[in-house]
């Protein structure tokens, strides 16, 4: 419960200070760096270091991979309808296609599943919104930044993406035990990426800038919270008829709202900030209504 009202408390100080002109009007720019440089790193470094591999869990670590492949396809051919910019698809497909499974995951976990479902959720974090972000995520958002045209502008954006960098590095150190210390600096730096994001998040929230981009925001959000984790569930139970604790959790993680750290992402590279910034805030808020119903329907799972 904390972490939701966290969640919610940086979300409205980062609305505050804009209010009130108490930072200044690129403020976000500068917290935005931090955490793609040091926030991210750190929280890759502390959590693939501590994976640990389980076959029966297959389920559970596809489904962050699946998810975002469905998003590619999903917005890419909407895209052709809608006519929407290529930063309009690509801020959807990396947003709307990866799921906050651990700042706001893990606590509805918990709170609907009980302390045994925590490591489900932990593997599907680790091994897969995070390394999604870290390699197909990135590849997205540079091939639809309008900084990046050439493939080997994109590659180049991957290899040099902080977060990569570390995934790389800490699949190196897998076999190394870290020191104590290290763990206790990386998780502290790890721990500002939600508030500091969330502050952002707030500091450019501007419901003002809903003309124009309603459509997209209403067909991300429902993606992202309805018909995405449904095809998920299609191809899941639908098609592989797989049932059991682990199915229903990873089904659950899959409806979660938009992932914190990938608007970040998609800040950075340009791609529609009005449009990410309201589609997080809205989606996360509209998710805590959604979630339950989720549970509800994945009873039967």
């Amino acid at each position: 419960m904390s972490n939701i009202i966290l969640l919610f408390l940086c979300m409205l100080i980062g609305i505050t200070l804009r209010r009130y002109g108490r930072v200044p009007d690129n403020a976000h720019v500068a917290i935005n760096g931090f955490i793609i440089n040091v926030s991210l790193p750190a929280l890759t470094l502390l959590k693939i270091h501590s994976i640990k591999l389980q076959s029966t869990l297959a389920y559970a670590v596809a489904m962050p991979w699946l998810l975002f492949t469905i998003a590619v396809l999903f917005f890419w051919s909407l895209s052709k309808l809608l006519q929407f910019t290529p930063a309009t698809i690509g801020g959807l497909i990396l947003v709307a296609g990866l799921g906050n499974t651990s700042f706001v995951g893990l606590p509805m976990i918990e709170s609907f599943y009980g302390n045994n479902g925590m490591p489900i959720g932990i593997l599907i974090d680790q091994l897969g919104t995070y390394l999604v972000l870290s390699t197909l995520g990135i590849a997205v958002a540079a091939l639809f930044s309008s900084e990046t045209s050439s493939g080997a502008g994109v590659l180049k954006r991957i290899c040099t993406f902080p977060p990569f960098i570390a995934l790389f590095v800490s699949l190196l150190l897998l076999p190394v035990e870290y020191p104590e210390w290290s763990i206790a600096v990386l998780r502290r730096l790890g721990d500002t990426l939600a508030p500091l994001a969330l502050v952002s998040v707030g500091l450019q929230l501007r419901l003002d800038q809903l003309s124009g981009i309603r459509v997209p925001l209403s067909i991300g959000i429902a993606f992202k919270l309805l018909v995405g984790p449904a095809l998920v569930m299609l191809v899941y139970v639908g098609m592989l008829r797989a049932t059991g604790d682990v199915v229903q959790i990873t089904l659950f993680e899959s409806a979660m709202g938009p992932m914190i750290g990938a608007s970040i992402v998609a800040i950075q590279h340009g791609l529609n900030p009005p449009l990410i910034t309201l589609l997080v805030g809205l989606g996360i808020t509209v998710s805590f209504l959604s979630l339950p119903l989720w549970w509800y329907v994945l009873q039967g799972v």
